[in-house]
């Protein structure tokens, strides 16, 4: 969002439940006019990428290009001025201002857009220009309203405050903080790496069972469950260290799982009663090879 241009925000007489209604009013209007959550939508470009490629760009160098680009995201922020708006549009990536005005998507479609909520996902058809400060901004040819958002966002500034709420909202969450989609990413990254350099030892990945017989292999308080056709209890695993070893016993010679354990116990931020684990076994081997695969795969992931 360019300094220029404040912000559209809700007006704050409205109650939350009086802006969902609003919302809803909107969406019945849509659903009236055709189909309201349209799937044929598809977007060319993300929103890092355009600023990693175009973002060092001077602007008497990037607009003559007019370089075309159909994005595809979030409306994080939205002034809706007379001939002219702006917006910034969030996906995976990051972050894309978008430049509305009546010459490019003609005076109906931005009049719709004016009606459009933050926290709705919207399809972008344009070219890249940059703004007088310089601001990398898509010039709207085509607007889409994909998704109509029903709830409004958590503050701009502020996010989600409430430390419970984080946890039990992940998606509000991650909508308004750059720092929690960037720990989701980075978890996923590191549990890649894990997994490369494990196959790159010659282990092979398994999966084992997560319904025990008995709770095995830890010693922890199980969750308890019942097997209908057996007529017998189960136990989701606390850990999978029986079914590995019996793999190694069977001619597997090294082997790990990435899985998912469950220990019925306490909870906070930092423990979970589910959990990911990694175990790995290997034959032929002494206590110090397991301490270098130790130090490797952390080394290789970090």
């Amino acid at each position: 969002m360019s300094e220029q241009h404040t912000p559209h925000t809700e007006e704050p007489q409205l109650s939350e439940n009086q802006i969902i209604a609003l919302r809803r009013e909107k969406l019945n209007e849509i659903r009236k006019q055709g189909v309201a959550f349209p799937n044929q939508y598809q977007r060319d470009a993300f929103a890092g990428d355009l600023q990693a490629q175009y973002g060092a760009l001077e602007k008497a160098e990037l607009d003559p290009q007019e370089i075309p680009v159909k994005i595809a995201g979030r409306m994080m922020l939205q002034r809706a001025m007379g001939k002219a708006s702006f917006a910034t549009v969030q996906d995976v990536s990051g972050q894309i201002q978008v430049y509305v005005n009546n010459q490019g998507v003609g005076e109906e479609a931005h009049n719709a857009f004016k009606h459009w909520d933050l926290g709705d996902i919207i399809g972008v058809e344009g070219t890249l220009f940059k703004t007088n400060h310089g601001e990398l901004t898509v010039r709207a040819a085509k607007l889409h309203l994909l998704t109509k958002s029903l709830r409004p966002l958590p503050d701009k500034h502020k996010g989600l405050t409430d430390q419970e709420q984080k946890y039990r909202q992940r998606y509000a969450d991650l909508i308004t903080n750059a720092d929690s989609r960037d720990t989701f990413i980075k978890r996923s990254q590191i549990i890649q790496a894990v997994r490369n350099y494990m196959v790159g030892e010659r282990y092979l990945e398994v999966e084992t069972p997560m319904m025990h017989p008995i709770p095995g292999g830890a010693t922890a308080k199980p969750f308890v469950t019942h097997h209908n056709a057996l007529d017998m209890p189960l136990y989701l695993r606390i850990a999978p260290e029986l079914y590995l070893k019996r793999l190694v016993v069977g001619g597997l010679e090294r082997v790990f799982e990435i899985n998912r354990s469950f220990r019925n116990e306490g909870m906070s931020t930092r423990h979970n009663p589910e959990f990911t684990m990694m175990e790995f076994y290997e034959a032929f081997c002494t206590y110090e090879r397991m301490m270098e695969m130790t130090e490797g795969v952390i080394r290789h992931a970090a």
